[in-house]
Order: C-alpha cells, then sequence, then structure tokens
C-alpha cells in the first residue's frame, strides 16, 4: 500500500492558493459539517482548544474523503507532541511560537525518522495505515507538511534564517501574538501591525517560501491574497456558529 499523497502540501509546492478554516471546536461532528464545505485544508488547535488525541483522530477520520487537509496545531514545539499526532495520522502540522533558525531545525528534525532527525518509530500506528504501508518509514518525510509560525517581533527579525531551513514548508504569520508583541495587544489591525504582515509575505515571497495567515474580517482576507499569502485562513467555526446564532437571534428579538 503507498502513502497517501499530501494534497495540500503538493498545492503549496506548485504556488496555488489554499483556503482554510480554523476549527476549535474539538467535535467530529462538527469536522463531519465541514467535510464538504470545499475548504482546502482545516486546522485543527490544540494549543488554545481543548483538543486531545483520541478527538483529533475521531476528527481527521470525519474529515477522510472532503477537499480539505487536516493540518494540527500541537500545543508546543515540543517532540513528544509532535511524535503522537503524527503517528496518529496528521498529515501536515502548524508549530507555534517559532522564534529562530534553530527552533525551526528542532522542529523539522522532530517530523523525520533517524539519521534526519529524531522521530521514534513505528509502522504500526494510523500514519502507515496500520503496518500496511511497507515503505512508510523511508517515505513518510515526502509526505508530511511542517509549517511553522511566526508571531513575534524577534521571530520577524529573523524571519529569513526560519523560512531557509530545510524541511519547513510554509510559515504562518500569527497576527494576533505578533499585535501584542509589537505593543498593540487585541488590534491585529493596527497600521504597525499591518505593515509588519505585509513586509513579511514580501519577504517570504522573494524566498520563494509560502506565507499563511488567519483573519474572520473578509476584506482582510481579501488583502492578504492580493498581498500575496498562499494559505488563508478565512475564519473559525467557532466565530461562524457564535456570529450566526447572535443574528439568528438578533433578527427575531428586536
Amino acid at each position: 500500500m503507498e502513502l497517501q499523497r499530501n494534497a495540500f502540501k503538493a498545492a503549496l509546492g506548485e504556488g496555488r492558493t489554499q483556503i482554510g478554516l480554523w476549527s476549535s471546536l474539538c467535535s467530529n461532528i462538527v469536522a463531519e459539517i465541514l467535510r464538504d464545505s470545499g475548504f482546502d485544508w482545516i486546522l485543527l488547535d490544540t494549543e488554545h482548544s481543548p483538543n486531545e488525541l483520541p478527538g483529533l483522530i475521531s476528527q481527521m477520520q470525519a474529515l477522510a474523503g472532503g477537499s480539505a487537509t487536516p493540518i494540527v496545531r500541537p500545543a508546543w514545539n515540543d517532540p513528544v507532541l509532535i511524535k503522537r499526532i503524527l503517528d496518529a495520522g496528521a498529515p501536515a502540522l502548524l508549530i507555534p511560537f517559532v522564534q529562530n533558525a534553530a527552533e525551526a531545525r528542532a522542529a523539522v528534525a522532530a517530523t523525520r525518522y533517524p539519521p534526519d532527525g529524531i522521530r521514534g518509530i513505528t509502522t504500526s500506528g494510523r500514519a502507515a495505515r496500520f503496518g500496511r504501508v511497507q515503505n512508510y518509514l523511508k517515505t513518510a518525510a515526502d509526505e508530511i507538511c511542517l509549517l511553522v509560525q511566526v508571531e513575534t517581533g524577534p521571530a520577524l527579525a529573523a524571519l529569513e534564517e526560519i523560512a531557509s531551513v530545510q524541511g519547513v514548508d510554509g510559515v504562518f504569520i500569527g497576527p494576533s501574538d505578533l499585535a501584542a508583541s509589537l505593543g498593540h495587544l487585541g488590534n491585529a489591525a493596527h497600521p504597525e501591525v499591518q505593515d509588519a504582515m505585509r513586509d513579511a509575505v514580501t519577504r517570504l515571497t522573494k524566498l520563494g517560501k509560502p506565507a499563511g495567515i488567519l483573519t474572520s474580517n473578509d476584506a482582510e482576507a481579501r488583502r492578504y491574497l492580493e498581498w500575496g499569502y498562499r494559505f488563508v485562513a478565512v475564519g473559525s467555526d467557532l466565530g461562524v456558529l457564535a456570529r450566526n446564532a447572535d443574528a439568528l437571534a438578533r433578527s427575531f428579538k428586536t
């Protein structure tokens, strides 16, 4: 049995724009609803959501057969967390709070088997189709997509070094933490923050490295796409539910 092709990684490599959605509701039923919405990727969050490994597996199972590649954000750049999520079958990872090239290299090493990295070895997990992918150990790295998250001023200063680490497939700019780092807590729309995000995608484009970002604002999302961001989350399941529930209630109570 062959390892399944990572459609998201292939699309990034070909320069195709990928539209995604953040998923924070930790629900396999929500994931099943989103599966046929037409997104290119769905981010399953464990950093700021109470998602645990069994739930992640059920959400990835629910997304199977849909248009979206599941991307899992570990709670931290930790090789044990990364190992467990990869063994569970995640085809792509978004590593938070990468501050420099050394931390980017550590993230890459956690996704690679020796001698290229430190990932612990098993061939019987879900990622290897429970032992059915005979050459999994030699081909896994080809299909794993590794994205790193740059979200502070110091990390932006090291952007080229981080993005140039071999094995990093894309760089995600974190608007909220970047705003806080630049002294504008809760205000990612501040001109200084917006200028920094535009500068970041310009620099990444020069390197030929895909840039990603998240916003729930339609006008912002279209602006980021015009700037050159190639994988853009245009909302979240939590936000979609909350805003539409609020609007529905208001329409009948006012």
